[in-house]
């Protein structure tokens, strides 16, 4: 059987090269504590930044639509799957971002995969980021444009590439906060740059959704833009949101193109209506406790403040996603493993999801860490061999 074999081989050349991925089951909420294997971690790897996830009103709203609409949708959208909790959370998040409209998506990966496939072609053109996220590359992929990547954050090279092509649409996709460095792209350039050159802006706002911003809006807010005109904004309800599912919003002509085009959107199942009701409320928190944001900022400034004294390496990252780079995929696991020995969960992060040589162990603040959680961190990193 030679595929057996084949991926026999594959398989001790990934554990040889530290590259092996192993799943965790998580035997509680993924709050500020986790337990796994029957043992309690403080929890420094969860994407639920503002601690949303066991908040009792989400739980409620969730709970609620379980017992009036099911347990399912049972359907697309467009079939019979999109139901009055649908219709709220869309028109919720347009109002909120400061959109015409909006569209809901099972999970990120779809919404990614729908924009660039519904608006390009083969003659067109997309430039990405050089660390956008593997959905982003993966849609553009498969809408058959000719794909052309830009040195991180560099407006001017993505510039150049612009300048270069005169024919077709144009599209540029970034990340709002890169996902494994915690950066915040250059939008402002970014979109003078797409609006010089008649290019479609797109920003995956997935990290900075109900995090950046003073109300949560995200990263174009934060620099005075917003989903309107040439911009589209992606975000997912998976994160600050604490629910499932994802979003893009914008003009309106651009968000009834995807309802009549978006195979992601047309061929799927709706989201349950549970995750739906848990993310309206989250939305509505954003605004009602401004306080949890102001609390993960403060977290984020004294990891920063107590990191820099002991020595520990960190990028320039000023949102919750403070990755501590070591280079090599052993050493990231070593690290990785010595948080965990110490009862920390904070994970490695290898190949191919970040470049080879730059593997790091990925630590991320929440609004439930304290001061003491945060000291304990900053402890177990300085003790590590």
């Amino acid at each position: 059987m030679p595929w057996r074999n084949e991926l026999c081989s594959q398989h001790a050349d990934r554990k040889a090269a530290s590259l092996w991925r192993e799943l965790r089951t998580l035997e509680s909420s993924p709050g500020r504590t986790v337990t796994i294997a029957g043992k309690s971690f403080l929890n420094f790897c969860s994407n639920n930044y503002l601690s949303l996830a066991n908040h009792r009103q989400l739980v409620a709203a969730a709970n609620a639509a379980t017992e009036k609409y099911g347990t399912g949708a049972t359907a697309s959208h467009l079939i019979i799957g999109h139901n009055t909790v649908h219709q709220q959370l869309e028109s919720r998040i347009a109002e909120f971002v400061g959109a015409e409209k909006s569209i809901l998506f099972s999970t990120g990966y779809m919404a990614n995969s729908a924009v660039p496939t519904t608006f390009l072609g083969r003659n067109d053109l997309i430039v990405q980021d050089r660390l956008n996220h593997a959905s982003m590359i993966d849609g553009a992929r498969l809408s058959t444009a000719k794909l052309q990547r830009y040195p991180h954050c560099d407006s001017v090279a993505a510039e150049q590439i612009l300048t270069k092509r005169d024919l077709g649409r144009k599209m540029l996709t970034t990340d709002g906060v890169f996902s494994m460095d915690g950066s915040i792209a250059p939008l402002a350039d970014l979109k003078t740059i797409c609006d010089r050159h008649h290019a479609m802006l797109v920003v995956d706002d997935a990290h900075g959704f109900g995090v950046v911003g003073d109300t949560g809006q995200g990263c174009l807010s934060s620099c005075g833009l917003g989903p309107r005109g040439n911009t589209l904004m992606l975000g997912t309800l998976s994160k600050a949101a604490a629910s499932f599912g994802a979003f893009v919003a914008g003009d309106a002509i651009y968000i009834d193109t995807l309802v009549q085009h978006a195979r992601p959107f047309i061929y799927t199942t709706a989201l349950p209506t549970s995750a739906a009701a848990a993310a309206l409320k989250a939305i509505e928190l954003f605004e009602a406790e401004t306080w949890r944001r102001a609390k993960l900022v403060d977290n984020i400034a004294q990891f920063r403040k107590l990191a820099v004294a002991a020595g520990v390496p960190l990028t320039e990252s000023t949102t919750p996603i403070q990755p501590i780079s070591v280079g090599d995929s052993q050493s990231a696991l070593q690290l990785a493993n010595h948080l965990q020995q110490n009862g920390i969960m904070a994970i490695a992060i290898r190949p191919p999801t970040v470049p080879s040589g730059q593997s790091r162990v990925r630590i991320t603040l929440m609004t439930d860490h304290t001061r003491e959680d945060i000291e304990n961190l900053i402890a177990v990193l300085k003790s590590a061999p």
